[in-house]
């Protein structure tokens, strides 16, 4: 008998804590970033097509470095850090970085294609106290644009489903340059028979921007937002989506360079993986008045933008500023605003805790205290 699903519950539930934790402090404060995204190595073992964050020669950022960027990244008071490249398992103290996150307290993450995961290195990566693991899927059987195939990597989530004791979460690609659309659900429809979390993503050209979709995979695409989501989680949030998949706008305040950080291998702060080059300031400089800066620049990029990363971070900030608005947008369907008579139960009772209460802000001050954040 195996003690894998006793522990993954157990430290699922602290977990739990952990991201409540983040919750609470961008709640509180919009003067740290919320997420941050390092890179500790360029290189990919994969060619895919569209993608142009890799190359095949670079060496891995020393594991020196890395530690002290996430040292000065904890010192800004970063909340979650995700590792991505590259293919960063191919960092060869990947666990080392891991462990770095988990001790300072804030929520580690990696980005990874899947394909050098083996149960030992599942098990290492228990032990370095992982939070999550991301691998984004972007067809059933491989092709000429991308290896990053069901049939090549099922054996990996079976390993990840029986190993694991960290979130696992399957990013499902949609794109107008995949060649069968229906492949999309079939991935999303997988990952859910693992008992993973399911997201899906948008293919961009060089820019972030929206390649257009064929009448194909909008069909696709909304089968899979139409599968049943968890009520307290982001992945109900597919206005983004929503929008996108039919060439639409998205009015939203981009904060990237403030509540979110891309960390290129050279140690330089950018926007976003897209748009690297802006602002372009070392981390060792990066300061709150850059923070402060950035939070207020308007992004010309942000109406077709499809980094989700980026747009989940923007979710926070409506959600302090404009909570009631932005609650009602994240339950109701895309075209049909919900009477608020219709939220859920526990929506409802948190709504009048935090919101309708005159005594919202004892339990507010109650809240914090329990998060150890006051």
């Amino acid at each position: 008998m195996t003690l894998v699903p006793i522990v993954r519950k157990v430290r699922g539930a602290q977990r739990r804590l952990k991201e409540a934790r983040m919750f609470a402090q961008a709640m509180r404060s919009s003067r740290h970033p919320i997420l941050a995204h390092i890179i500790p190595t360029r290189r990919c073992n994969l060619s895919c097509a569209y993608c142009n964050e890799y190359d095949r020669v670079s060496p891995p950022v020393p594991t020196a470095e890395m530690l002290r960027r996430v040292d000065q990244l904890a010192g800004l008071g970063t909340t979650i850090i995700t590792i991505s490249g590259g293919e960063p398992l191919l960092h060869p103290e990947l666990e080392s970085i891991v462990r770095r996150i988990h001790d300072h307290r804030i929520i580690a993450t990696v980005i990874t294609n899947g394909y050098l995961l083996t149960p030992e290195r599942i098990r290492s990566l228990n032990r370095a106290r992982l939070h999550q693991l991301q691998i984004s899927i972007d067809n059933v059987v491989p092709d000429d644009i991308s290896k990053k195939s069901l049939k090549v990597l099922d054996q990996k989530l079976r390993w990840l489903a029986s190993y694991a004791e960290f979130d696992i979460s399957i990013n499902a690609v949609a794109g107008s340059a995949m060649r069968n659309p229906e492949d999309v659900l079939t991935i999303a429809q997988r990952a859910a028979s693992l008992g993973f979390t399911v997201t899906v993503g948008l293919l961009h050209n060089g820019s972030g921007q929206l390649a257009p979709l064929t009448e194909e995979v909008r069909i696709a695409l909304d089968r899979v937002l139409a599968l049943r989501k968890p009520t307290f989680s982001f992945v109900r949030y597919d206005r983004f989506q929503h929008n996108l998949a039919r060439g639409l706008p998205t009015e939203w305040s981009c904060h990237a360079g403030s509540r979110y950080l891309y960390v290129c291998e050279d140690g330089l702060v950018h926007w976003c993986s897209q748009q690297r080059g802006y602002p372009g300031i070392p981390l060792e400089r990066y300061s709150a008045a850059d923070l402060e800066r950035e939070y207020h620049t308007v992004k010309s990029c942000a109406p077709l933008c499809t980094i989700n990363c980026v747009q989940k971070t923007a979710i926070l900030d409506e959600l302090r500023e404009h909570p009631r608005e932005t609650i009602l947008r994240i339950l109701s369907p895309p075209d049909s605003p919900m009477d608020p008579t219709q939220f859920p139960f526990l929506v409802r009772v948190f709504t009048w805790l935090f919101l309708g209460s005159r005594n919202r802000k004892w339990f507010s001050n109650l809240a914090l205290r329990v998060l150890r954040l006051k």
